[in-house]
């Protein structure tokens, strides 16, 4: 929780941000490209996993760990510190951008592309939330499935000092899983999990944002009056 609400927090006020950059769905005449969409949905999660990366590295760990060994996150970080060095905080970050690029970029530009199809079929922009929780967990299904190897790549890296594995770098830790697990078990292990959890939560953020920033809005414009 202390790593995905500033995460969540960054990510899509990056997005609006981005948008603006990018100039996706500024303009009412003409349609925006596919790949600006792409594009700011990238940056986002770019800006939002670089900024947040320590504390992905928190959680990884301890999601493996005793609790004798890391007691809180304060602990973990300061022992990290000490016994392995500040870099070791941003171990595997290369791998996680490289996933993060597709996983945000697919995410965003699904569920924004199913709601101009939504807003051009039907009139609306689609307000309802059951209708964004749909297309947010299509969308949380293709990013997941479109850059899962290198979450796991990612989480190897993360927690190979633990396991006293050598994951040293992303082409490495690509071949040592592949050779040794192959795909169905090795880069694509939990998977199928992932396509639970993934359009669930993606669903649920997608829609809990939209459906916040409709009536946010809405306040303000009354406030406003």
């Amino acid at each position: 929780m202390a790593r995905i609400i500033p995460y969540a927090a960054i990510q899509f006020s990056a997005h609006e941000q981005w948008k603006q950059v990018l100039g996706v769905d500024q303009d009412k005449v003409r349609k925006t490209s596919s790949w600006r969409r792409f594009l700011s949905g990238s940056l986002a999660g770019v800006t939002s996993q670089s900024l947040t990366y320590p504390l992905d590295m928190a959680r990884a760990r301890m999601a493996v760990t005793q609790k004798e060994q890391y007691s809180s996150i304060s602990h973990m970080f300061v022992r990290i510190w000490r016994e392995e060095g500040p870099r070791t905080l941003y171990r595997g970050y290369s791998a996680t951008i490289l996933g993060v690029i597709p996983y945000a970029g697919a995410s965003f530009y699904t569920y924004e592309t199913l709601k101009a199809i939504h807003m051009e079929y039907w009139g609306t922009s689609g307000t309802n939330p059951l209708e964004k929780l749909l297309f947010g967990a299509v969308a949380g299904l293709i990013g997941q499935t479109s850059s899962y190897p290198l979450d796991i790549v990612r989480r190897r890296m993360q927690t190979s000092p633990i396991a006293n594995s050598q994951y040293q770098t992303i082409r490495g830790t690509l071949i040592k899983v592949y050779m040794e697990e192959g795909l169905k078990n090795g880069l694509f292990k939990g998977l199928s999990m992932n396509w639970i959890k993934g359009p669930v939560a993606v669903g649920i953020s997608f829609s809990t944002f939209d459906t916040m920033q409709y009536y946010l809005r809405e306040a303000l414009n009354c406030a406003a009056l």
